[in-house]
């Protein structure tokens, strides 16, 4: 059995664990990431791909923003469109802010490069994960983590572990059920999304409000989009060919949007269920939840990234304090300091996955309430303010 020491032990290599490590590493702390899943799979998922303005200035700060400033979307505003009209929210005039539109994918390269030129560890395929002693037991011992690696058993020595592994993650199990809490509200309906190599029929995301269900025409590129449908949970992906995905969304979108929209055959296609998921609290002893590990939101908002991203902000920080100042309040202060921003992010996430779809249980009054609420937000510059400085994102936390 292979055996070493290390400050802090990451598992999960997404954009949050990687994050992190950039971050940590810069700080002059050692780290080992450990990750499941291949390179090449982490990188093939597809997920989000708005950042918000704090996250690009965060990107940037750190070294991370070349590719980003070169190939990132920036937008100014976003369309609303609902009954048989379309309205646009001017972020930058109502908040001073912008969004940009640069993949998740190309985030984690971006991270995966920087992990690499670094020189600090990262373990890809890292089988059976396991986590002992997280210091809340006689001793306040420091964690040893185990994994299986090509087929040798392997074990590290650390003072923190940070769990950015995901909602399936094996970091979050490892907190008692008598100290963990969880909240959790699942909808139903789904996100039917593909991917396309096509113009986007936009400049700027449009959400589309219709009898019909939800639609959302986003982009990756300048010649790549992603295109949204509500459906029920139990719909197949072999019951959506490209023909009767684009002939529904043309019906989701008003008239002259759906003239320009351009077809194409789909690259990625996927079913994505929709649920908002909070954990209290994010830290056990020496072990620390950031991202999915510890929320997850419906990506109504596109809030999910941009949460690991301010959790592992703070985390960075306070672990850089108490490892070479040896101040621990600002790791005291973690879980509470970042489940302030994270519910109010899940608060806004849920608030416009309710506005924006329809729901299989709506009475004639719920359908009503919610024209008029559309109607309000898209008729007051105080309900539009509030709308554009969540989207653009809630200043990060400050311990």
């Amino acid at each position: 059995m292979s055996e070493a020491r290390t400050q802090v032990v990451i598992i999960g290599a997404g954009p949050a664990g990687l994050l992190l490590g950039h971050l940590l590493h810069r700080a002059g702390i050692d780290t080992l990431i450990l990750e499941r899943q291949s390179g090449d799979y982490v990188l093939s998922r597809i997920r989000a791909g708005l950042l918000e303005a704090g996250t690009c200035e965060l990107l940037t700060e750190v070294g991370l923003g070349e590719r980003l400033a070169r190939e990132g979307l920036v937008h100014e505003g976003i369309e609303l469109a609902f009954a048989g009209q379309h309205h646009r929210i001017d972020l930058t005039a109502l908040t001073g802010k912008r969004v940009t539109i640069y993949g998740q994918t190309e985030v984690t390269k971006d991270l995966m490069q920087a992990r690499q030129a670094s020189g600090a560890p990262v373990v890809y395929e890292a089988e059976s994960v396991r986590i002992e002693g997280l210091g809340e037991g006689p001793g306040h011992e420091r964690p040893v983590v185990h994994w299986r690696h090509a087929g040798q058993d392997h074990s590290v020595r650390c003072d923190y572990v940070a769990g950015c592994d995901g909602y399936h993650g094996v970091s979050r199990a490892r907190i008692p059920a008598d100290v963990l809490r969880t909240y959790e509200r699942v909808y139903p309906f789904g996100w039917l999304g593909i991917l396309t190599d096509t113009p986007p029929v936009s400049d700027e995301l449009i959400y589309a409000n219709h009898e019909r269900g939800f639609a959302l025409c986003t982009m990756r590129s300048r010649t790549r989009s992603r295109y949204y449908l509500q459906c029920a949970v139990e719909e197949r992906l072999e019951d959506w060919p490209d023909d009767r995905f684009f002939e529904e969304l043309r019906r989701r979108l008003h008239p002259e949007t759906a003239s320009r929209l351009i077809e194409g055959p789909s690259i990625e296609k996927s079913i994505a269920p929709l649920r908002s998921f909070v954990a209290e609290p994010m830290r056990y002893g020496r072990l620390f939840l950031a991202g999915d590990a510890a929320h997850i939101v419906p990506p109504t908002g596109a809030k999910g990234l941009n949460l690991a991203v301010a959790d592992v902000r703070v985390l960075a920080q306070a672990l850089e304090a108490a490892i070479r100042h040896h101040n621990d309040l600002w790791l005291d202060r973690y879980s509470a300091t970042c489940l302030d921003r994270v519910w109010k992010a899940v608060r806004f996430s849920w608030w416009f996955t309710m506005m924006m779809h329809r729901f299989p249980e709506d009475s004639d009054f719920d359908r009503r309430m919610r024209d008029t609420e559309l109607a309000y937000l898209v008729g007051s510059k105080a309900a539009s303010t509030s709308l554009a400085e969540n989207y653009v994102g809630l200043p990060f936390p400050v311990l």
